[in-house]
């Protein structure tokens, strides 16, 4: 059984930085696709970074110089180091895993992945 654990969210002002932190219990997820997906209210749900088995990173467009991901296989952790944060980046942020160890091609489906965390909350005011 994998349990995902998010921390890390909390209010900050644009320009500011955060790091999300996801702690796994179960299964090393050095075998898994990991990622990160955010949900703005009233808004579907999309990913913003994901790392694959050979710790080969993505991130969104919408993020790209500000976010960065990075895994721990040692802490058995994924992390989501967030720079220069915007209004716009306001959301709840889900750590998610996926069954195989590749991603597949970008942008990413949320019924790829099998395991979620309850999110943690991100909001950034201008």
């Amino acid at each position: 059984q994998m349990q995902l654990v998010e921390s890390g969210g909390g209010s900050v002002q644009a320009g500011g930085s955060l790091r999300l932190s996801c702690v796994v219990s179960g299964p090393a997820i050095r075998n898994y696709c990991m990622a990160w997906f955010r949900q703005a209210p009233g808004k579907g749900r999309e990913a913003v970074a994901d790392i694959n088995m050979d710790s080969i990173a993505r991130v969104a467009d919408s993020v790209k110089g500000r976010f960065t991901v990075s895994k721990d296989n040692n802490r058995n952790a994924l992390d989501l180091r967030m720079n220069s944060l915007l209004p716009e980046d306001t959301a709840m942020y889900y750590c998610a895993a996926k069954s195989f160890p590749y991603c597949g091609p970008w942008p990413l489906s949320e019924t790829d992945f099998d395991h979620w965390g309850q999110g943690t909350q991100v909001t950034v005011s201008s």
